[in-house]
C-alpha cells in the first residue's frame, strides 16, 4: 500500500486474489505440506519482480498470500504455546525494527523471509502436539472481525499520520517491548471470555484516545500491547478449528475486516470508529450479561 501510494484501485487485485487463495487452501486436493511449498514457490518467484507489479501479478500474489495464511495457521496446531509465543515475539520485533525500511527497497527482505519459510517447511512435524489450551474459549467470528477492523483502521491511520506515527518517531524500543509483553500476557492470563472481550475493547478505546490526544509515548505502550494480546487470542481460537473453517474465517478477518479498516483510514473517518463501535457494543454486552445471569440462575 505504501509503495502504491494507497491507491485502492491499483492494489484491488491483491485482496481479490487473497479471497480466492483462501478458498484454494482447502479446495486443492493435495497434501498440506505440498500446498505450502507450492504457494511459497509462487511467492518467491514474484518477490524477484518487486515492487513493479502489474495487476495480474498482484492477483497471483494475493492468491499465494491468501492460501498461505490459513495453511500456516493450521500448522500451528503442531506447535506448543511456548513456540507460538516465541514466534510471535520474533515476528513483531523484527517487523517493528524493519518498519521504516524504504518500501521500494524491500525486495531482499521479501526474498530472505520467504526462503526462511520455504526451508522451514521441510522440517514441519507430521503430528500435532497435545493441546495445552483445550479449555481456552473460542471467540465468535463477529468479535474477531471487530478486533481486526479496529486494529486496521488505527494502524492504517497512524502509518499515514506524519505527526504521530509512533514507528517513525523514535518509539521502536517501546513498541517491541510491549508487543512481547502483550504476547506473554495473552498466554499467561486466564480470563473468562466475556471479561477478556471487554478488556480488549477497553485497550482499543485507550489506543484511540491516546491517538486523538496526540500522546505518542502512551500510544506506543498500549497499542502494541493490545495488538499482540488480541492476535494471540485469535490464533488460539483458530487453531482449534479445521482447515476449511480457518480458511473461511480468514476471508472475513484477513481481507474484509482489514479492507474496511483501510477504507476508514483513507476516507479520514477514524474519528467515527470509537463512537460507532461503542454504540454497537453496549447493547451486545448488555444482552450477553443477561444471558449469563439467566444461566447462573438455572445452575442455582
Amino acid at each position: 500500500m505504501e509503495y502504491f501510494a494507497s491507491d485502492v484501485y491499483q492494489i484491488a487485485p491483491l485482496p481479490i486474489g487473497g479471497i480466492i487463495g483462501s478458498l484454494l487452501s482447502y479446495k486443492l486436493s493435495i497434501k498440506t505440506q505440498s500446498k505450502i511449498k507450492l504457494f511459497l514457490i509462487v511467492q518467491l518467484i514474484l518477490t524477484f519482480f518487486y515492487p513493479d507489479y502489474w495487476a495480474i501479478m498482484l492477483f497471483i500474489l494475493g492468491i499465494s498470500v491468501g492460501a498461505l495464511a490459513p495453511l500456516l495457521i493450521n500448522e500451528l496446531k503442531k506447535a506448543s504455546m511456548f513456540e507460538l509465543g516465541l514466534a510471535l515475539s520474533l515476528s513483531y520485533g523484527v517487523g517493528t525494527f524493519l518498519f521504516n525500511y524504504e518500501p521500494a527497497n524491500r525486495e531482499y527482505i521479501a526474498i530472505f523471509f520467504t526462503l526462511i519459510v520455504f526451508v522451514s517447511s521441510y522440517f514441519l512435524p507430521l503430528e500435532e502436539q497435545k493441546r495445552e489450551s483445550d479449555s481456552f474459549p473460542s471467540y465468535p467470528l463477529l468479535i474477531m472481525v471487530l478486533w481486526i477492523f479496529l486494529d486496521s483502521a488505527l494502524f492504517e491511520t497512524l502509518s499515514r499520520d506524519t505527526d504521530i506515527s509512533i514507528w517513525r518517531n523514535g518509539f521502536t524500543l517501546e513498541i517491541i517491548v510491549f508487543h512481547i509483553i502483550g504476547v506473554i500476557a495473552a498466554l499467561k492470563l486466564n480470563i473468562q471470555r466475556m471479561e477478556n472481550e471487554l478488556f480488549i475493547i477497553i485497550l482499543f478505546a485507550f489506543s484511540y484516545l491516546f491517538y486523538f490526544l496526540q500522546e505518542p509515548l502512551l500510544l506506543s505502550i498500549v497499542y502494541p500491547f493490545v495488538i499482540s494480546y488480541y492476535n494471540v487470542n485469535i490464533l488460539r481460537s483458530l487453531i482449534k478449528k479445521p482447515l476449511k473453517k480457518i480458511s473461511l474465517y480468514m476471508i472475513f478477518i484477513g481481507w474484509i475486516a482489514s479492507g474496511a479498516g483501510l477504507f476508514v483510514a483513507l476516507e479520514n473517518l477514524t474519528l467515527f470508529v470509537p463512537i460507532s463501535f461503542l454504540i454497537v457494543l453496549i447493547p451486545i454486552f448488555n444482552s450477553q450479561k443477561k444471558i449469563q445471569t439467566k444461566e447462573k440462575k438455572c445452575i442455582n
